[in-house]
């Protein structure tokens, strides 16, 4: 394996530091959900909004920032083990805290009445519920992975600033997709059943430990970079993913919720019906 070199520099163009726009970005999304926030609590002070879910958002903010903010982003342009640690904070810690801040849900308590049907209507549609199915963040998210590590791609990508901008976009994105697919407290009418979801997170571990394996030992994988920093990035891989898995699993049995029971020769059991008997709508797909 050749050296690896993808220095993208610290300033963009003018002399700006590279480290300021993501700080402002991030900075914009914290304000944003904190404005969301207290329109939710003005417009219905008794529901309120959840301090753990807020906690859980400006956590999220606090991750991407460590990642991609100085020391660690500038490590990571010059160390394998360094973009490994940037990958998992951005495509499976942030992720799986934005999450759980259920920010659909927020601005769904926020929107007016008209809005928020457009937006529920939009939720409902069929290409909503299939970019929401666990299936597809888990191609995008752990597929990716072996299409970036075990092809060309990762290293055509560290030679261009903006393609490793839109890395770190499809690393956020498709985590954001896969944990809210499996453990998101935002409404979600096609998500599968609890069986299923374990299924698809099994699925994700499997591939990772496989993929941070062959890594490790070198097979098929494309990385210019010293052997001792990709061993060390396959480590970092194998016990980081391991442990965002199980919160991410911790995250489905906290957001789950039983199914209504039958009852034989009855309708359903008090527990999850209606007035009358009439089973509650679950609209939020198990979650």
């Amino acid at each position: 394996m050749g050296h690896h070199l993808h220095e993208h520099g610290h300033d963009t163009g003018g002399g700006t530091p590279g480290w300021l726009p993501p700080a402002l970005l991030l900075l914009a999304a914290s304000g944003a959900y904190l404005l969301l926030v207290r329109r939710a609590r003005h417009r219905n002070p008794v529901l309120g909004w959840s301090r753990w879910r807020t906690g859980f958002f400006l956590g999220g903010i606090v991750l991407l920032g460590l990642a991609l903010l100085p020391p660690v982003a500038p490590f990571a342009h010059e160390d394998f083990r360094g973009h490994m640690a940037q990958h998992l904070l951005i495509g499976m810690y942030a992720p799986l805290a934005l999450v759980l801040a259920a920010p659909v849900t927020l601005l769904l308590r926020t929107l007016p009445a008209s809005r928020g049907r457009g937006l529920t209507a939009v939720l409902h549609s069929l290409p909503a519920r299939v970019i929401a199915h666990p299936a597809v963040g888990l191609a995008l998210s752990t597929g990716g992975l072996a299409v970036l590590y075990f092809t060309p791609l990762y290293n055509a990508i560290s030679a261009d600033p903006a393609a490793h901008w839109l890395l770190h976009a499809h690393f956020l994105l498709s985590g954001c997709l896969f944990a809210h697919a499996i453990a998101g407290p935002d409404p979600a009418p096609a998500r599968p059943g609890v069986r299923a979801r374990l299924v698809y997170l099994g699925v994700a571990i499997a591939a990772h430990a496989v993929i941070s394996q062959l890594m490790y030992g070198g097979f098929w994988v494309d990385i210019h970079a010293p052997v001792g920093e990709v061993q060390g990035g396959a480590e970092i891989m194998y016990y980081g993913g391991d442990l965002a898995e199980l919160l991410l699993a911790a995250a489905l049995v906290a957001t789950w919720r039983p199914e209504p029971r039958r009852v034989a020769g009855r309708g359903v059991t008090g527990r999850g019906a209606g007035p009358g008997g009439v089973p509650a709508r679950n609209v939020s797909g198990g979650s």
